[in-house]
């Protein structure tokens, strides 16, 4: 059975946690109590202004592609504090980055495979495995949730790897419902709808006519992150949804599409928004016809 892992006092780990809704989990465990291990690439402005002087946060530079990485963490974790997290948050990603999308394919190295699958998937697939053996060792229960998207229950023609590599979070985390009584870790995920993150690049903004008013704040998700790494009441293998319409937990089948504004589903084929975001797809394409196209 899931139990209640309440964080005041306990380690959470966070990737990502510099900046967007890794930095707001960050902060919002602070207040909570916990002691915080934060693995990003680099250290924000606004982390280092946050993390200054206060001794329960530990940021420990590392790279999610590097699997050699999650040693490094989990070493400086136990050199801290001696003992492994008890709960995990999951928030590095990436969304359709020039050097890592479907329309773009920049990346020519067949061997490494797409960077935002090694990101998106290969990343929190790899650290709930190691949570799960770190968890085993010590004899203790933890708690994951990684971050998914709605773009994980529909599809988005402009970013179709990025909602593949949700949907791929999606399906790991409904597959291992059945988990916990075997491992002692709770297994979560969470579906937010637009969130005004540093994932809008400039360009991301006007390619998909981005508008705050549409969107959840960072501190919103957090928050239910929180949620769902904290109490029981949400079973290993909850798939939240979070939109501007409320949260709700995704049924295993026959759900109904989501709803409102920010969640992509109130827009058609004529929306000035939707010819924006093909623009750059369509402009590509063109770029690569053959003469007798």
């Amino acid at each position: 059975m899931s139990i209640d892992i309440p964080l005041k006092d306990k380690i959470i780990l966070i990737t990502g946690g510099a900046s967007g809704i890794g930095l707001s989990l960050t902060k919002q465990s602070h207040t909570l109590g916990a002691k915080i291990v934060v693995a990003d690439l680099r250290a924000t402005d606004d982390f280092t202004s946050f993390a200054a002087s206060k001794p329960n946060i530990l940021f420990v530079q590392s790279d999610v592609t590097k699997w050699s990485d999650f040693n490094k963490i989990f070493a400086a974790c136990e050199q801290k504090w001696n003992d492994v997290p008890d709960a995990y948050g999951i928030c590095a990603g990436l969304f359709e980055p020039p050097f890592s999308s479907f329309w773009g394919d920049a990346e020519e190295d067949t061997e490494g495979g797409y960077k935002q699958v090694a990101v998106n998937v290969d990343h929190p697939v790899k650290l709930t495995r190691m949570a799960m053996k770190k968890s085993l060792g010590r004899g203790k229960r933890a708690s994951v949730c990684i971050i998914a998207s709605i773009a994980g229950l529909s599809g988005n023609i402009a970013a179709p790897l990025y909602c593949a590599t949700k949907h791929a979070v999606v399906g790991f985390v409904k597959s291992l419902k059945d988990t916990e009584q075997f491992t002692g870790v709770k297994v979560t995920t969470i579906c937010p709808g637009l969130v005004n993150t540093p994932l809008f690049t400039p360009d991301k903004v006007s390619q998909f006519s981005f508008q705050e008013q549409a969107a959840l704040s960072p501190d919103d998700v957090a928050k239910n992150m929180l949620e769902l790494l904290q109490e029981k009441k949400y079973k290993c293998g909850t798939v939240l949804e979070i939109s501007l319409a409320g949260t709700r937990v995704v049924p295993e089948w026959n759900i109904a599409p989501p709803a409102g504004v920010g969640t992509g589903q109130e827009l058609n084929a004529e929306d000035v928004a939707v010819k924006a975001m093909l623009k750059p797809v369509l402009e590509k394409l063109a770029s690569e016809k053959g003469a007798k196209l």
